[in-house]
């Protein structure tokens, strides 16, 4: 039996990835800070481990008292990171110097993994293929033009660098059921409006987030280390096509579509992340998140995945976003 440690297991995705681990057969470790809630987390054969990324020191202690000595997890997925912070000091901490702190820990306590799987973004290249209308790949030159963005590259360097057989993900956009951003555009559009960034046409790809969990065990079963991967649904789509699938599946008729010039998103982005400031709390809206709304092209490739590892994600945007607001209107968010 494998043993699977997930960091990061409390995220929207993280528990996704638990379920689908111990779907499996697998021994399951969930890797969460003190604070985390374990709402999504009550199966019983979940071993917690509970970690202290502000005190790098105990992490190697933490490590070693939670396996006998000489044992090891056969593979480490790593979900921790922040998608929106107060500053880039923030970004910086949490998805770049939590993973140095962790690596050096699993070094020190002589807990390397088989294979360990860094969950990046696509967001690390940046804006390309605005003009040629070509699709993301493995081989394009990454050029963050987001704090997160950034911060995501720099993770994935320190890891490559690390001598550690890796696995690294940059997926596109993650939604499912409990995710709180993209539920944002769905409340909106439930309320008869669809707001969207610009004028110009804007490619759209997505990810279903049960079709993530299958694809990160199905990559560390079956890819070769050391190898960096898009994950999204081969599809992309329009905010008009996005718009007509979230409206039917909400049995909304008469959506109104307000497309806003982006000098005011951009000004609205900046007051929201000035607010956010001023009230020591990251806003959903900032200009990290309004250089990923004014990105025209989010087309992707994922014919290296499908190669290494077989990827092939079985849930559409149109059923994606059923089972979605399926689950949203069962815990009364919508």
């Amino acid at each position: 039996m494998k043993r699977v440690l997930i960091v990061g297991a409390g995220g929207f995705a993280g528990g996704f990835i638990v379920e689908e681990g111990l779907k499996r057969g697998y021994k399951v470790y969930a890797g969460v800070r003190e604070s985390t809630s374990r709402k999504y987390l009550t199966d019983p054969r979940i071993e917690f481990v509970t970690f202290n990324f502000d005190d790098a020191a105990s992490l190697k202690t933490t490590m070693e008292e939670a396996l006998p000595k000489g044992e090891k997890w056969d593979w480490i997925i790593y979900n921790l990171g922040a998608t929106k912070a107060i500053s880039f000091s923030d970004f910086s901490k949490v998805n770049y110097e939590y993973l140095k702190s962790f690596i050096e820990a699993i070094k020190e306590s002589e807990k390397v993994p088989e294979k360990f799987l860094l969950m990046s973004s696509l967001s690390v290249l940046g804006p390309q293929h605005e003009k040629d209308g070509g699709k993301f790949s493995e081989r394009d030159i990454p050029r963050p033009n987001t704090r997160y963005g950034a911060s995501k590259l720099k993770a994935e360097m320190l890891l490559t660098m690390e001598g550690i057989p890796y696995i690294i993900f940059r997926p596109t956009g993650i939604y499912g059921p409990r995710d709180k951003d993209y539920f944002l555009m769905l409340q909106s559009i439930s309320k008869g409006f669809d707001f969207s960034a610009g004028y110009k046409k804007q490619l759209l790809t997505f990810i279903y987030v049960e079709d993530l969990a299958t694809a990160i065990y199905d990559a560390l079963e079956k890819a070769p280390v050391n190898q960096t991967y898009i994950i999204s649904e081969e599809a992309a789509y329009t905010q008009k096509e996005y718009r007509r699938m979230a409206s039917e599946a909400l049995g909304k008729k008469g959506v109104i579509s307000i497309p806003l010039p982006l000098w005011i998103v951009k000004g609205v982005s900046s007051v929201a992340e000035k607010w956010g400031v001023a009230h020591m709390k990251a806003s959903t809206l900032n200009r990290d998140k309004f250089n990923i709304m004014k990105q025209r092209n989010w087309d992707a490739d994922v014919s290296k995945a499908k190669k290494d590892f077989g990827f092939s994600p079985k849930v559409s945007l149109k059923e994606g976003l059923k089972k979605s607001i399926e689950w949203y209107r069962k815990e009364h968010w919508l």
